[in-house]
C-alpha cells in the first residue's frame, strides 16, 4: 500500500486531468513524498489544495471505545464506513504519478517503483478532515484508502491503493456511500508497471 508517492508532472496538468481548478498552486517536482508532508488534493467543489498526508484521529474512538492514537495515513477501504474513527471525513482524490513498495530482509530490502503502464497520473481514493488544535491551529489532513492488490502488485504487497478512473472521479466525490463503495476495487491487471527503483529516485532512505 502507498507509503510515499512520488509527484513529478506539472501541476497544472495534474488540476486537467481531475478537472479541477489549480487552486493557485504551483508545486515543484517531487521524487519522495513521505506521510506527514503535504499533498497535493482535489476536493469536491473541483479545485486543488494541500494537505498534510496522515489524519491524527482526536477525539475518536475504536470499536472498543478507546481512543485512536496513531495517525493513519492508509485506511481499509472495507471498513472505513463503518468505523467511528472516521466519522465526519469527507472524500476527496489523491493525484500522484506512482508510488514505492519495499521487499526484502531489513537493511537488504529492493525499492520498487510503481506507475500506470500508460505514464498517466494515478489517482488515489482518499479521505480528509480538518484537525482543530490549540490556540486555533487548524490542520487540513487527508489519508488514503487501501483495498485487495491486484496481479500485478500482489508479489510485493498485500495491499495497494483504491486507483479511481477519472469517470469515477465525480461519483467518488459526491455520489453517494453505496456509490462511492462500489469503486474500492483492485485496478484492473495489467494495467501497472512495476520497476525496481535507483536511490536516487527515493533518496535512498
Amino acid at each position: 500500500m502507498p507509503g510515499r508517492f512520488f509527484l513529478t508532472s506539472p501541476t497544472t496538468e495534474i488540476a486537467t486531468h481531475l478537472g479541477a481548478d489549480a487552486g493557485g498552486l504551483n508545486e515543484p517536482p517531487r521524487s519522495n513524498i513521505s506521510p506527514g508532508q503535504d499533498i497535493i488534493v482535489g476536493l469536491p467543489k473541483r479545485v486543488l489544495s494541500k494537505m498534510r498526508w496522515g489524519i491524527i484521529p482526536v477525539g475518536r474512538v475504536n470499536a472498543r471505545g478507546r481512543p485512536v492514537m496513531e495517525t493513519v495515513i492508509n485506511a481499509r477501504s472495507e471498513t472505513v464506513f463503518a468505523k467511528s474513527a472516521f466519522d465526519g471525513v469527507r472524500r476527496c482524490l489523491v493525484p500522484v504519478d506512482g508510488w514505492y513498495e519495499w521487499t526484502g530482509e531489513k537493511r537488504h530490502k529492493t525499492a520498487w517503483r510503481i506507475a500506470r503502464v500508460t505514464g498517466e497520473p494515478i489517482v488515489f481514493a482518499g479521505i480528509y478532515d480538518v484537525w482543530h488544535g490549540p490556540g486555533g491551529t487548524r490542520l487540513p489532513q487527508v489519508a488514503t484508502l487501501t483495498c485487495a492488490p491486484s496481479a500485478d502488485v500482489r508479489d510485493i504487497h498485500h495491499r495497494m491503493g483504491v486507483i479511481l478512473a477519472p469517470e469515477d472521479f465525480g461519483t467518488w466525490l459526491t455520489g453517494s456511500q453505496d456509490q462511492a463503495s462500489l469503486l474500492m476495487q483492485p485496478l484492473t491487471d495489467g494495467s501497472l508497471v512495476v520497476e525496481e527503483a535507483r536511490k536516487v529516485d527515493w533518496g535512498g532512505a
